[in-house]
């Protein structure tokens, strides 16, 4: 039996590959079930330092599994969207929180739940083929997996109300001009290099300081400017207590390239 999620080990960068290509990688119970755990596994992983998330195939992701999602309705049990509570919100928060770089390969469809997953990533890689969808409202649901948080930071409120209602696609140079999309590649097949590239480079680099950012950009978002100078002051004394910060302030000094080790 295929695995619904490939996980492949590069020396630190983890490439994690959505691996339901005949159905566009939607997510089914299976395969969310392995994202979600795999993302807690690598969250205390020292050995991974970057982490690139991609889909098998000619798409990224098609969002929920819908076949899935009609044997459900059909229970009858009362609450056909449990999976955002067990599945989809622990996801997006781990992925969001995770303490090191992630990048997001987007070749192809990211619709709904799928889109969501990209627009967690910190630095998305497209292509030509390369298209989102906020596809809830066609099915008559609101926003999840996080998109309701991300989508107005990388767009701007009205443009979030915009994608959410009319969900219309987003084409890959519409993307790129939103936001949605941080770098294009002129050919899809080198959407996926391009992006581990780019998360080899990031893993050489000072990876608590990486977590630290993330967590920083986390609290001002959401904060007052006193919450983002206490989130800095924390920062910093993590950071400046770290043998990569130590090292690479006496390589500057020295006016020599630093290696960071990641601690």
């Amino acid at each position: 039996m295929t695995e619904p999620l490939l996980v492949d080990r590069t020396d630190a960068v983890v490439t994690l590959t959505l691996n339901r290509p005949n159905a566009m990688n939607s997510l089914d119970v299976a395969l969310k079930e392995a994202l979600r755990d795999t993302l807690a596994e690598l969250e205390s992983d020292r050995d991974c330092r970057a982490v690139v998330l991609t889909g098998a195939g000619t798409s990224f992701c098609a969002g929920q599994d819908l076949r899935e999602h009609v044997d459900t309705l059909q229970t009858g049990d009362g609450k056909p969207l449990d999976t955002v509570r067990a599945h989809y919100n622990p996801i997006a928060a781990r992925l969001a929180s995770l303490p090191k770089p992630v990048v997001a390969a987007v070749r192809g469809m990211a619709a709904g739940a799928g889109a969501s997953l990209a627009f967690l990533a910190d630095i998305r890689i497209g292509g030509p083929s390369t298209s989102f969808l906020m596809a809830f409202a066609k099915v008559g649901l609101a926003a999840d997996t996080g998109a309701s948080w991300t989508l107005p930071r990388l767009v701007g409120h009205a443009k979030a109300v915009e994608l959410l209602m009319l969900a219309e696609p987003v084409r890959a140079e519409q993307a790129r001009q939103l936001g949605l999309l941080t770098r294009m590649t002129d050919d899809d097949e080198q959407v996926l290099p391009t992006a581990q590239e780019l998360a080899a480079r990031l893993a050489t680099g000072p990876t608590v300081a990486y977590g630290a950012i993330k967590r920083q950009l986390s609290v001002a978002d959401a904060g007052t400017l006193a919450d983002a100078l206490a989130a800095e002051a924390q920062a910093q004394a993590i950071c400046g207590a770290t043998t990569d910060h130590r090292a690479a302030t006496m390589a500057f000094v020295n006016k020599q390239k630093p290696a960071f080790e990641g601690r």
